[in-house]
């Protein structure tokens, strides 16, 4: 094949296979008589993966360390990975469409519907009832179930399962109504202490620990960055005793642990 038959096949283009090259991503193949590059299925093949990577959000670098541990590998190992790749592709593409056309059908979009199923599931039995705060915390938990790995969305929702208990669920209107009442009131609001103590108390080990370590990693990026991290810049569309009361929460948490 010829640089352009490879690119057309592989759906990318001659300037994106020559920058490869330039990387040393993808081996130059060997030149026939008249100096044109020949171009054989394995170069087809690594083209396609590196691509696939690509895809995924892998970085040159990570995709460089990938194909340095396929190199020796049998052909037939590396197209059924290739085939394996594409496969998971395909149902993922498959349950997000799925999912898009049950939204579709209904003459009322539930805004839980635009998150995994699973975790609409959890979020029914949490309770809302009109709270500002429950709707500004259901947004941030969409948000966060986007970026999970499908591998540990288990994991991930079993966090949540204790707060679905009848009794958690109560507790939960009840801290929910004394979030919203803080709205207006000073972060120095004698309230925001008991509030955050009682907080500490209603969440369960397990999310604790969760919420404790992913605060600290937002602040270490937040401190390499020299800018505010992403769960701060969450946290200022708060009211400033809610932020407050948050902020002592993860104090207590982290004290605790």
């Amino acid at each position: 094949m010829r640089i352009g038959e490879l690119a057309a096949l592989v759906g990318v283009s001659t300037r994106t296979v020559r920058h490869y090259h330039r990387l040393g991503l993808l081996p130059e193949p060997r030149r026939r008589a008249n100096g044109y590059r020949d171009y054989r299925l394995r170069d087809a093949v690594a083209l396609a993966r590196i691509r696939r990577l690509a895809e995924l959000g892998l970085s040159l670098e990570e995709i460089r360390d990938v194909l340095a541990d396929d190199r020796g590998r049998e052909l037939r190992e590396v197209l059924g990975e290739l085939d394996a790749d594409l496969a998971r592709q395909q149902e993922a593409i498959a349950a997000r469409r799925e999912r898009l056309a049950a939204l579709l059908a209904e003459a009322e979009p539930d805004p839980d519907a635009t998150v995994s199923p699973e975790l609409a599931a959890v979020l029914r039995d949490l309770p809302d009832e009109g709270s500002a705060f429950a709707a500004f915390d259901r947004q941030v938990l969409s948000l966060i179930d986007t970026g999970v790995d499908p591998g540990h969305r288990a994991e991930f929702l079993a966090l949540f399962r204790p707060l679905t208990e009848p009794d958690a669920v109560e507790r939960g209107r009840d801290l929910n109504r004394r979030l919203d009442e803080l709205a207006g009131a000073d972060p120095g609001d004698p309230r925001v202490e008991e509030l955050a103590a009682d907080l500490a108390g209603h969440i369960p080990a397990e999310m604790a620990s969760a919420m404790v370590d992913e605060y600290a990693s937002s602040q270490h990026a937040s401190d390499s960055a020299g800018s505010a991290g992403w769960l701060d810049h969450l946290l200022s569309e708060l009211p400033p005793a809610q932020i407050a009361a948050f902020r002592r929460l993860i104090e207590i948490l982290a004290e605790r642990r």
